[in-house]
């Protein structure tokens, strides 16, 4: 088909508006880990810089060799490992039984379940529930509140939905039980959509924020993403525990310290996204088209 020279315009425009947004989407990126891999002499120098002529892992190995912040990596992979393999047992296991018709208060389960997505208790309720049941200051505090949402089992349902019932029935005349059809024909079968709520699950602890700022009290128990709000604060107090440190025996700038802890906390879920982006568009397209 010939393009008229109204079409070659907009082409022209359209492409030269993306790559302009691209560059300016990318660029804070660029700058960061410029920034952080920047030699801090040179930094005292020129404070802004595109083409460092010297590079350094200085604030890298600042950082690690800090406690509070390796602390802090620890706990965050801690929620992030052991919360999605949580979430993903009590979704999955919830979202499969309400997707078979034989469950009994079927349509009532459904209809809470729906409610939760529209209706939050609140802060303070859920702070004493937590409270209550003595869970502050614990990773349990972090991961608990957060095992699963109405949204995830509304969309594994939608996948659940689209398994035949028959996989059941044959399964059953070959002696598995309820959990066996579970483990052995469901599971395997929902492999592509677990993959995409489990990236979701793991994104979410991963930067798990705002239940650790108000159910967590001991900084020494703090995920990353706290720690690193502290450092964009305060960086002289925050890593460390002392300013004296950074500015006397390391002489480390606190501009490159944050730009390193901004890397450390980004590239984790960047490696992790390429392995498993094949079944992440499958799963979600699945749940999402039969949801």
């Amino acid at each position: 088909m010939q393009q008229t020279w109204k079409d070659r315009v907009f082409n022209s425009l359209n492409i030269t508006f993306l790559l302009v947004l691209s560059l300016v989407c990318l660029f804070p990126f660029y700058y960061i880990t410029v920034v952080s891999f920047t030699d801090p002499t040179e930094y005292y120098q020129k404070p802004f810089i595109l083409f460092p002529e010297k590079w350094s892992l200085g604030a890298y190995k600042y950082l690690m060799s800090t406690g509070s912040f390796v602390k802090s990596i620890e706990i965050s992979t801690v929620l992030a490992t052991l919360g999605t393999i949580l979430s993903l047992i009590v979704s999955s296991g919830l979202a499969y039984a309400v997707s078979r018709r034989r469950l009994r208060f079927r349509r009532t389960l459904m209809l809470l379940i729906f409610l939760t997505t529209i209706l939050q208790a609140g802060m303070i309720p859920s702070y004493m529930i937590v409270k209550g049941l003595g869970m502050l200051n614990s990773v349990w505090a972090m991961i608990i509140p957060a095992l699963t949402g109405g949204w995830y089992i509304l969309l594994m349902k939608g996948f659940f939905d689209s398994i035949p019932d028959s996989l059941e029935e044959a399964a059953r005349i070959d002696g598995c039980n309820e959990l066996g059809v579970f483990f052995r024909i469901i599971i395997p079968l929902s492999l592509p959509a677990l993959v995409a709520f489990g990236l979701f699950f793991a994104v979410g602890y991963w930067n798990t924020f705002f239940n650790a700022v108000i159910y967590i009290n001991d900084h020494t128990k703090w995920p990353l993403q706290v720690l690193l709000q502290q450092m964009l604060i305060d960086p002289m107090t925050a890593v460390g525990g002392a300013s004296t440190q950074i500015v006397s025996e390391v002489r480390m700038p606190s501009e490159t310290l944050k730009m390193a802890a901004v890397i450390i906390a980004t590239v984790p879920i960047m490696i992790v996204y390429p392995f498993l982006q094949k079944h992440f568009a499958k799963g979600a397209m699945v749940g999402s088209v039969k949801g």
